[in-house]
């Protein structure tokens, strides 16, 4: 009956079969893929709630923003070697610029870049955000995929 659903209709009906159970531990392979952006969400916030629920899922994906999302820990394998194994949020910090990095309007729009330790005392970042209207700040970091990039030094497929 279902070999005419769809793909994500399929990978939906995957994932119900898995949960029937009430399982302590899940394992997903791209649990998401094929799926519209309504279901994806859906699918994220239950799989977050089983988390915060006591429930271990062991989840692969090659999509790094859906890593970023949902795990807690990462652990890029190449090979069948484990190259690296932490925190998304610690990774970004360990392996970022270390910058604070501020559009704002002067005339015309201008961005400036800031390193990260002292900024509270740095009178350029300050005079730059007292005078200027900011339009964006934030710090620099990358994304899990350059993670991946510098860890392996391969693309993601």
């Amino acid at each position: 009956m279902v070999a005419g659903f769809s793909k994500g209709m399929k990978k939906k009906l995957d994932l119900v079969r898995a949960l029937l159970p009430d399982p302590e531990i899940l394992f997903l392979d791209e649990p998401l893929e094929g799926l519209d952006p309504a279901s994806a969400r859906k699918i994220k916030d239950l799989l977050l709630g089983m988390k915060e629920n006591g429930k271990t899922i062991f989840l692969t994906t090659h999509n790094m923003y859906v890593a970023d999302e949902l795990c807690d820990r990462v652990a890029f394998i190449v090979d069948g070697a484990v190259r690296l194994v932490d925190n998304p949020k610690e990774l970004k910090v360990k392996m970022g610029k270390r910058l604070v990095r501020v559009e704002y309007i002067d005339g015309d729009v201008k961005v400036r870049e800031f390193p990260i330790e002292g900024i509270g005392r740095n009178r350029e970042f300050l005079e730059v955000i007292k005078n200027h209207e900011v339009r964006r700040i934030n710090t620099e970091e990358p994304t899990l995929e350059e993670i991946f990039l510098k860890v392996t030094g391969r693309r993601l497929v």
